[in-house]
């Protein structure tokens, strides 16, 4: 049987798509992840996902859970498309010499993560502080001894001046602060998640052929997400750390990735790398559940359909 061709227009766009209505769903959830994986202790604000969700409404209001989002929104677009498709495309051709064995399964979720980090790190950057900006001025006004002295009170940046203002200070490097670190998460994550996905799928396929039912695809998409999400959240939370650029008085700062490391178990033991853990597998799940969904519908082929073809 000839090999089937895959079309990376479409998978950019099915990529597309699933990112941007996965984030529209869960990114409160995120929100509360980023915050409480920031929280050290002696500036402990929000002790749950729900009472740190609850305490930003009181603060807010509702559209405080999704500070941040239009960069997310804007940048999620590409970051999702190219993973999902670099990952098709390295499946592919690594598939052509023979069976696409679970080495090169891995391997092929490695050159996703590896394509995609270009993406994530500025967006990730700027997501961070945006999110994060909502915690200091709580911080604020319920536990105002966790604040310097002396500190004026600002408005909350926008995606614009943060970028102005990293771009000034530290040049094109200021957006690529915590590469390292987004990494050692996101190529790890695409190992596991993309072998696991692909093996969970092909269990509730029909037929030799056939392909899963959508909600196969969609309840692999979930457990190998939430999967790979639990495996690498310690790498996470020291990204989230390094990438943070407002402290309170009371919390330490970080030089690199072992400084972090060192600093976190000396001051909050081991179980700080689990912060957020249950948010961001309440994130990871269905983004990534939508996205399978998505491309078993093939919205982006069926979008390209439209298009004029070209007369051979």
């Amino acid at each position: 049987m000839a090999d089937k061709q895959i079309s990376l227009p479409a998978k950019l766009i099915n990529g597309g798509i699933a990112g941007l209505i996965g984030v529209t769903c869960v990114f409160p959830i995120d929100l509360a992840k980023t915050r409480l994986q920031n929280q050290q202790n002696g500036s402990r604000l929000y002790t749950s996902m729900s009472d740190c969700l609850i305490k930003t409404i009181r603060s807010d209001g509702y559209f405080g859970m999704y500070r941040g989002a239009a960069v997310n929104l804007t940048l999620v677009t590409p970051e999702k498309a190219i993973k999902l498709a670099a990952n098709d495309f390295f499946r592919h051709h690594l598939s052509k010499d023979g069976k696409l064995t679970l080495l090169k399964e891995m391997l092929a979720g490695c050159g996703a993560g590896t394509c995609q980090v270009i993406v994530t790190t500025p967006m990730e950057m700027l997501k961070i502080q945006l999110q994060d900006a909502g915690r200091i001025e709580a911080q604020r006004k319920l536990m105002p001894e966790t604040v310097a002295a002396g500190t004026v009170e600002t408005k909350s940046p926008t995606a614009m001046q943060l970028t102005r203002e990293l771009l000034k200070e530290k040049g094109i490097a200021g957006l690529y602060k915590g590469l390292g670190a987004t990494l050692l998460r996101d190529v790890p994550f695409s190992i596991i998640y993309f072998p696991l996905f692909a093996n969970l799928n092909n269990l509730g396929k029909r037929g030799m052929e056939g392909p899963a039912p959508f909600y196969v695809s969609f309840l692999s998409g979930c457990l190998a997400g939430s999967t790979a999400a639990v495996a690498v959240n310690p790498v996470d939370v020291i990204k989230t750390r390094l990438q943070s650029l407002n402290r309170g008085s009371t919390e330490d700062t970080y030089s690199g990735v072992t400084d972090c490391i060192r600093k976190i178990l000396r001051n909050e033991g081991p179980s700080a790398f689990l912060k957020g853990a249950y948010c961001r597998a309440l994130v990871i799940a269905p983004l990534f559940g939508i996205a399978q969904v998505i491309y078993f519908l093939g919205v982006g082929e069926f979008l390209l359909s439209f298009l004029p073809k070209k007369d051979n």
